[in-house]
């Protein structure tokens, strides 16, 4: 293979770009730190004989990327992932080695027929302000239908419920005149000309779904990896046998409010009104990596600091603190990047706290991971969670490199050349 064709590859293994086009995975579009097929090769990589099955753990699973990948090597797989919806997605998708493909389509059959015959299209009497901002009417009743259907005639104990939900929640970005930003955020005000009709939307995704788990179980993809509402710095998960290996990507430091990429989907099914409810939806169960959680949580920087878990790097995060602290005074936004970047690293050391007892000694961790420089104020990541992970007790650890970011300056808000890689750390 051409070494321009290989160095490719290696970039595009921390992008979740090809994941799009990898059956089950494709179901739904999040964002997610990495390649599952990178994730395959190093699963693989770990296995001894070849014929031992691996404990893989994911501390920040998302919507599944390693669980899936474990599933398809035939690996043991466990992840952990507070976000409540995208829990939910996770765990649908997990569901296709439990579902009955023939049962699926008729469920879903039935949906498309009684929808169609338009008894249940009705408008909303209280649609709210986003969805208007969203949808064509047209559009948002034949949703609406299919949702009203799908809750009032299936029983929500089985996979294949969960699946039919998946189906619904995956085509309403495509099925929206609204445009979609870098990281899945919303944007009413950018309107596409390639809108999909929800119904043709549904039977098309359907189908796909159908013919995915068809594939997983041709390839003989082993079921049964679980996702666990739980958040990874908290310490009372136990297991009976320690992991092998953990692969995860976890947020980075550079202002990405999870709670807000899914704010589409959690308001169309009911689950918040506004953007101000996401904080206690969702925000409050994550990792602080948003200047938009530190300031809703009011976190004082000089409290932060004396976190016991921040002394391998309390020098240079001070430094760093105490800068950001200073030069936000100068910006319009004001934003609480010093509280940030503090209780960030705070629960990144108390996750390798965490970690430590359930990675078995000699076993192997990678953390997908960039750097980052919120008002031009450079962030250490990777060596900064190395020394964490050092002082939980791992034995060593080492970055490799996979890409340079900000580097093309246009647009920019600093020039501070950036990377993202591998924090591999050995246990």
């Amino acid at each position: 293979m051409p070494t321009a064709s290989i160095k490719k590859q290696h970039s595009r293994s921390g992008t979740f770009t090809d994941n799009m086009k990898l059956p089950v995975h494709r179901w739904f579009r999040y964002s997610a730190g990495f390649s599952a097929r990178w994730v395959e090769r190093e699963i693989q990589c770990h296995c001894r004989d070849g014929k031992e099955i691996l404990n893989v753990l994911d501390p920040f699973s998302g919507s599944g990327t390693t669980l899936l990948a474990a599933e398809a090597v035939q690996a043991n797989a466990i992840g952990f992932e507070p976000h409540p919806f995208i829990h939910r997605v996770a765990k649908a998708k997990l569901g296709w080695g439990s579902a009955d493909i023939y049962q699926l389509q008729r469920m879903a059959e039935k949906i498309i027929k009684k929808a169609q015959e338009g008894n249940h299209i009705k408008r909303r009497p209280d649609v709210p302000p986003l969805l208007k901002k969203c949808f064509t009417d047209d559009s948002l009743k034949k949703l609406d239908a299919l949702k009203d259907i799908f809750l009032a005639d299936f029983d929500k104990r089985v996979a294949e419920h969960e699946l039919l939900w998946l189906c619904i929640t995956s085509i309403l970005r495509p099925c929206s005149t609204a445009g979609t930003a870098q990281w899945q955020y919303v944007l009413p005000n950018k309107k596409k000309t390639k809108v999909s009709d929800p119904f043709s939307a549904f039977a098309l995704k359907m189908q796909q779904l159908i013919d995915d788990i068809k594939i997983a179980q041709q390839q003989g993809w082993l079921s049964g990896a679980q996702v666990l509402r739980i958040d990874a710095r908290d310490p009372q998960h136990i297991v009976e046998k320690p992991f092998d290996l953990i692969i995860t990507s976890p947020p980075y430091p550079n202002n990405y409010d999870y709670a807000d990429a899914t704010r589409l989907e959690m308001t169309f099914w009911g689950e918040i009104t506004g953007w101000s409810e996401l904080h206690a939806s969702v925000r409050q169960y994550l990792l602080r990596s948003c200047s938009q959680h530190s300031a809703k949580e009011k976190l004082q920087l000089d409290t932060l600091l004396t976190e016991e878990v921040l002394s391998p790097i309390i020098d240079e995060l001070t430094v760093a603190c105490r800068e950001l602290e200073q030069v936000r005074r100068t910006r319009g936004g004001r934003k609480t990047y010093h509280t940030m970047a503090a209780a960030y690293f705070t629960d990144l050391g108390n996750i390798f706290q965490v970690l430590r007892p359930l990675c078995r000694k000699g076993g192997r961790m990678c953390f997908v991971i960039g750097d980052s420089a919120p008002y031009g104020v450079y962030l250490a990541v990777d060596r900064w969670l190395g020394e964490l992970a050092l002082a939980a007790g791992f034995n060593s650890y080492s970055f490799e490199k996979l890409r340079d970011r900000n580097i093309k300056w246009k647009n920019r808000k600093h020039r501070v050349p950036l990377h993202e890689g591998r924090l591999w750390i050995e246990g």
